[in-house]
């Protein structure tokens, strides 16, 4: 588990930072999210901070040292599906709205969805992963930090520079 650490570290630090610049991003333009409805705006917010928490969290827990094999995949898999159902239920929420959804608005959300289920599946498979194999499913944690990293950066733009166009 060793060399694992510096990946870790280097996570658990990125991910921290990355979560400042959401907050930053959400309070700036904190009027303009919360009076555009039907943009999902807010929902958008919530799941750029979520991908990185989860980041955030699995990284601190693979932190914690003699650690067993079976504790890590249960403490992965606990993450990953916790981001996935809470990511799908804000998703959902808004995706019963079509209708009522600009057409204009309709891709952009595709886009979303669909960058939240690569970045969040992964995380869970890498769990049931290291449970079934060991340390060899911490790669598949590997694709859900990167692609969740750069999900909640996607969305962070949006936050930060699109919504003021």
């Amino acid at each position: 588990m060793d060399e694992w650490n510096d990946f870790f570290l280097a996570t658990s630090a990125a991910a921290g930072v990355l979560t400042g610049l959401v907050f930053v991003g959400v309070s700036i333009n904190l009027e303009k999210i919360v009076l555009q409805p039907g943009s999902g705006l807010t929902g958008r917010a919530a799941e750029a901070l979520i991908l990185l928490l989860a980041v955030l969290t699995a990284s601190i827990l693979l932190l914690v040292p003699g650690q067993s094999i079976s504790l890590m995949g249960g403490e992965v898999l606990v993450v990953g599906l916790a981001a996935y159902a809470w990511i799908v239920t804000i998703q959902v929420l808004h995706v019963r709205n079509w209708s009522t959804i600009p057409s204009g608005l309709r891709v952009p959300l595709v886009l979303r969805v669909t960058l939240a289920q690569i970045s969040t599946l992964p995380t869970v498979i890498a769990g049931i992963a290291v449970l079934t194999v060991g340390f060899d499913g911490l790669h598949w944690l590997v694709a859900g930090m990167v692609f969740s990293t750069l999900a909640a950066m996607f969305d962070a733009w949006v936050l930060l520079v699109e919504i003021n166009r």
